[in-house]
């Protein structure tokens, strides 16, 4: 658990496949910004029916502004994932405050970024279990665990 403005919060960090089933979960105190927790949720292994090793980077991703920065798309682009992230608009101003200096913006596909819904629709989801929502649980590892227990019951009902 941890303070921030609102009082005692918690965030639960995640991603999702196309099919709005959670992936991998991080619980983390509220005042923890998102950008920290890029590269653990994206530590994923997806098992293959049959033989083979399983994946572990996903075809495309698309994320909201709070990931845009050069670190987040330089991992991106080294681990060779088709990425989606609008600019900042404060990153947008220093570019074209720079002029011809301050470089090419970074390419954005909207038809891809309309995709990004299905994190939101996962979320919503894992709050349909009550015990996600309300979010009563003391301990950050008790909710951790009613939230992997939910997406578990997600992932056996599809």
């Amino acid at each position: 658990m941890g303070r921030s403005r609102g009082g005692f919060t918690s965030k639960l960090h995640l991603s999702a496949d196309g099919r709005c089933r959670p992936l991998s979960l991080i619980v983390t105190p509220g005042r923890r910004a998102d950008c920290t927790q890029f590269k653990p949720v994206l530590e994923i292994r997806v098992p293959r029916p049959g033989l083979g090793r399983p994946r572990k980077k996903p075809d495309s991703l698309a994320a909201d502004r709070a990931y845009s920065n050069g670190p987040m798309r330089e991992y991106l682009r080294r681990r060779g994932i088709h990425h989606t992230v609008p600019e900042k608009t404060d990153s947008q101003a220093a570019r074209l405050r720079k002029g011809s200096r301050g470089g090419r913006p970074p390419g954005f596909d909207e038809h891809r970024y309309k995709k990004r819904n299905t994190i939101e629709r996962a979320i919503n989801r894992l709050k349909q279990f009550r015990a996600v929502a309300t979010r009563y649980d003391k301990r950050g590892y008790v909710f951790l665990g009613t939230a992997t227990a939910a997406a578990v019951a997600i992932w056996l009902r599809t």
